[in-house]
């Protein structure tokens, strides 16, 4: 099982950014997944449930970010609006256990190596 994560980058305050995460080496279309951040503690943003129609945001990033997945790309997306400083951290794709998230990041079997995004004048 492999996620690669891509998209992070500096980007001022108000700005916007897209995050990629590959995945191989499974059936993506079976796992819910997720985006975490770690800055410096880890935090789960967002998850969504195998087959797209459910998800879950944070009370910190909702109303800005949206994820979303294609499960014919096998690709997990996080578009991330209205970027505040405190975005900035090391965002990581996991892998759910199972069709639904879990709100425990211990139920995530895969990570990404993560990819950095700063936020700042």
């Amino acid at each position: 099982e492999r996620l690669v994560e891509s998209g992070g980058a500096l980007v001022q305050p108000g700005g916007s950014l897209r995050l990629s995460c590959a995945a191989s080496g499974f059936t993506f279309s079976l796992y819910a997944m997720a985006w975490f951040r770690r800055a410096p503690e880890r935090e789960l943003l967002a998850a969504i449930s195998a087959n797209g129609d459910t998800t879950y945001y944070a009370d910190s990033v909702k109303g800005r970010f949206t994820i979303s997945r294609d499960n014919g790309l096998n690709t997990l997306y996080l578009q991330m609006d209205n970027l505040e400083e405190q975005d900035t951290g090391l965002y990581f794709c996991a892998k759910s256990g199972g069709p639904m998230y879990s709100l425990a990041p211990h139920s995530y079997g895969a990570w990404g190596q993560g990819t950095q995004v700063t936020v700042t004048s």
